[in-house]
């Protein structure tokens, strides 16, 4: 039996996958190399570092710029998972904005992102294997 926690997750996630514009980012291959090289812990630090940096405070005066399209996991996933500035934050998660993100905002924000992560970075693997 999953915890709350899981069931949220899955269930944001399975909303995120019906948008066309969220489902269509993946993790590419060097972003998979990227994990492989640093390790999945590095990777959750990386993804609190990131959240706490550019999400967290209450005003951000690039909001809704402030996260790449491209060059790090974390980024694709905030991007997939509708976590990637204040206002979709609000859409997506009723986070609201001009307020500092709690540590439970922050976490669940967090474990969002990581498990999008292990879910791509598993699908990945079992593409691989496909090409053998």
């Amino acid at each position: 039996m999953e915890d709350r926690r899981t069931k949220i997750i899955n269930d944001k996630l399975n909303d995120l996958s019906k948008s066309k514009f969220r489902s269509s980012f993946h993790l590419r291959k060097y972003m998979i190399e990227y994990i492989d090289d640093k390790g999945f812990n590095t990777i959750l630090k990386h993804s609190y570092d990131f959240i706490n940096e550019r999400l967290r405070p209450s005003n951000i005066s690039n909001d809704g710029k402030q996260t790449p399209m491209k060059g790090h996991p974390v980024f694709i996933a905030q991007h997939a998972c509708a976590c990637c500035c204040r206002s979709c934050l609000e859409k997506w998660h009723h986070i609201p904005k001009n307020k500092e993100l709690s540590d439970n905002e922050v976490n669940y924000i967090v474990s969002l992102l990581i498990e999008w992560i292990k879910r791509e970075y598993k699908n990945n693997l079992v593409i691989d294997k496909e090409k053998f």
